[in-house]
C-alpha cells in the first residue's frame, strides 16, 4: 500500500546520496521492513522538518498510516489518512487504506464509504473490490459479496484471496459447486492455505459429503490448530457420520477458542 509519490524523490546526484532527508525517504518508503517503526521514524522526519511539497507530505501522511495499521495502532492511522486526503483528495489508494483501518476498528459503515470512495477513484483496484467484499460478508450481503469478489477475480485471476473469499460466499448462499470449484483454484494458487481448506470443507459439508469435509477440516487444522470454525464443521460432520464423542470434543475446543461460533454456523444455516 505505499504510496509511489515518494518514489519520484530518488531523481537525486550521487552527491547527495548520504543526506538524511533521502534517508528519511527511504525509510518512509518502507526501505526497512523489520517493524512499522523505522517506517514511521522516516515518515515522521519528512512531515516535521517542513519544506516539502504537498504531493511528498500526502504520500508521507499515507505511508505512515500504512505503518500505524501494521501496528494496530488504527486511530492514529486513520488521522494520518484523514491529512494525506486533505492533502490529495483524488488518491483512491489513501481512500481505500483508511477504510482498511476502519474495517479493522468495526466501524464498517465507515469503512464502506470510504472503498466505494477509491472505487470511484480507481475501478480497477482488485484490492479495493476485495476489501468492499469483507465488508458486504462482514453485513451478511453475501450476494453482493460475491458479486465484489466476481470483480476482484476479473482484475487480478492471479489473488488466491479473492478465490478463496468467493469460494466462501457461495458456499453460505447455497452455490456449492461453484463454491468448490473455486476453493479448488484457490488452493492450486495457494496449496497450504488453512482458510481455503476450511471454506472447501465447509462447502463439502453443506453438500453432505462428510467425509471429504472432516478430510478438509482436518487438514485445515493440522495448519492452524485453533481455527473453531474448521473444529466446529468438523465436530458437526462427525455427528452426521455417527461420532458423538469425537463430534462433542471438536465442538466443545471450538467453543473455548470462540464462544459464539455455534450463533455463526446458524447464520449460514448450519447447525
Amino acid at each position: 500500500m505505499l504510496a509511489p509519490a515518494l518514489m519520484l524523490l530518488l531523481s537525486v546526484t550521487v552527491a547527495t546520496a548520504q543526506t538524511p532527508r533521502l534517508k528519511n525517504i527511504f525509510l518512509c518508503n518502507g526501505e526497512d521492513r523489520t517493524t512499522p517503526d523505522p517506517q514511521i521514524k522516516g515518515c515522521t522526519a519528512l512531515i516535521d522538518a517542513g519544506g516539502e511539497n504537498v504531493k511528498t507530505l500526502a504520500s508521507a501522511y499515507n505511508n505512515r498510516g500504512d505503518a500505524y495499521i501494521a501496528k494496530g495502532e488504527y486511530d492514529l492511522a486513520i488521522n494520518d489518512f484523514d491529512q494525506s486526503i486533505k492533502l490529495n483528495p483524488e488518491s483512491a489508494r489513501t481512500f481505500n487504506n483508511r477504510g482498511v483501518a476502519y474495517k479493522k476498528k468495526g466501524e464498517y459503515d465507515r469503512a464502506m464509504q470510504d472503498f466505494e470512495e477509491a472505487i470511484k477513484l480507481n475501478p480497477m483496484s482488485a484490492g479495493t473490490f476485495a476489501n468492499r467484499a469483507g465488508i458486504y460478508e462482514q453485513k451478511g450481503e453475501y450476494v453482493r459479496a460475491a458479486q465484489d469478489y466476481d470483480e476482484a477475480i476479473r482484475l487480478a485471476p492471479s489473488v488466491e484471496t479473492a478465490w478463496k473469499g468467493r469460494c466462501w460466499n457461495r458456499a453460505i448462499i447455497g452455490e456449492l459447486d461453484e463454491a468448490l470449484s473455486d476453493c479448488n483454484e484457490a488452493l492450486r494458487l495457494e496449496p497450504d492455505n488453512a482458510a481455503a481448506l476450511d471454506s472447501r470443507g465447509f462447502a463439502y459439508l453443506k453438500k453432505g459429503q462428510w467425509d471429504l469435509a472432516i478430510a478438509d477440516y482436518s487438514s485445515a487444522l493440522r495448519l492452524n490448530p485453533k481455527l473453531a470454525s474448521s473444529l466446529y464443521g468438523r465436530g458437526l460432520a462427525k455427528v452426521k457420520k455417527g461420532d458423538p464423542t469425537g463430534a462433542d470434543a471438536d465442538v466443545a475446543a471450538a467453543k473455548a477458542i470462540a464462544p459464539n461460533i455455534a450463533g455463526e454456523f446458524e447464520r449460514y444455516h448450519m447447525q
